[in-house]
């Protein structure tokens, strides 16, 4: 995916040098406080998000937009439902 075509966001969670299970609790506040169709732009620095994401938006029904890893860093857009 290319820059132009990475989803716009009205948030960003910075959770780089956190560790599971940090990345995906500070994402379910970050969800819980955020009106339906906003989206969240979600930098990470542990490999495990690549897992737990995912199922996190999976099981609670959020919208994975997009992901991009950049020299181990991981960018993810949810859209709240």
């Amino acid at each position: 995916m290319t820059a132009s075509s990475l989803p716009d966001a009205e948030h960003q969670l910075d959770t780089r040098g956190l560790y599971c299970p940090e990345p995906v609790m500070m994402l379910h506040n970050q969800i819980r406080d955020m009106s339906p169709g906003e989206v969240v732009h979600v930098l990470a620095s542990d490999p495990a998000t690549e897992r737990d994401i995912p199922k996190f938006c999976n099981f609670l029904k959020q919208s994975l937009l997009a992901s991009e890893t950049t020299e181990q860093e991981f960018h993810y857009w949810i859209k709240k439902s």
